[in-house]
């Protein structure tokens, strides 16, 4: 249950337990849910979404305390952890579900995450310019159980040790000050 003082963000940027893996160690964050967002169908199922014909973006749902987490700070953690520049991919993962976007719960965020975006283009950090989305948000449905902290049950699977784990060793290194104790 999210407390009084937390606030919601919904970032998509690849496959969402990449994102999960990462975003449950930072400071301030309270909980991560992987699910879905963005698309026309009721309850979708993860292989409606990955067959693209949903509309709906791979995401998670992430609630944080901004006095210990600040919406910008999930910001530059997430622009950090993967490739904006890429329409409908990351790494090998192709398809509208992996689309770069943000779903603002307020005007605020919507504010934050377009300046985000502006400096980050200005600084010229990517050979080319950002395509990430910043919508109002949308629907959030939590995906199956069997993907919740998919890379904490499952460190040794395949994917997780060629793609999650370079991930969140990027983040731990760049982002040390940020993360939960014991982590």
């Amino acid at each position: 249950m999210m407390k009084s003082d937390s606030e919601i963000a919904t970032l998509g940027g690849g496959c969402f337990w990449c994102l999960e893996a990462v975003f449950e160690q930072v400071v301030g964050v309270e909980s991560v849910v992987s699910g879905y967002s963005g698309g026309h169908l009721d309850s979708p199922s993860y292989a409606a979404v990955c067959n693209g014909g949903s509309g709906h973006a791979e995401v998670v749902q992430i609630v944080f305390h901004p006095l210990q987490c600040s919406f910008q700070q999930i910001l530059e953690v997430f622009f950090a952890i993967h490739d904006p520049t890429t329409p409908n991919q990351q790494g090998n993962d192709v398809g509208t579900q992996y689309r770069s976007v943000i779903f603002c719960h307020t005007d605020e965020q919507q504010r934050e995450a377009r300046a985000v975006i502006a400096e980050l283009d200005s600084e010229r950090l990517w050979s080319a310019p950002i395509v990430t989305e910043v919508l109002p948000v949308a629907r959030f449905f939590a995906a199956e159980p069997y993907h919740q902290q998919y890379f904490r049950r499952n460190p040794d699977q395949g994917y997780c040790q060629v793609v999650v784990s370079p991930r969140l060793a990027k983040f731990r290194k760049r982002f040390s000050a940020r993360l939960k104790a014991n982590q």
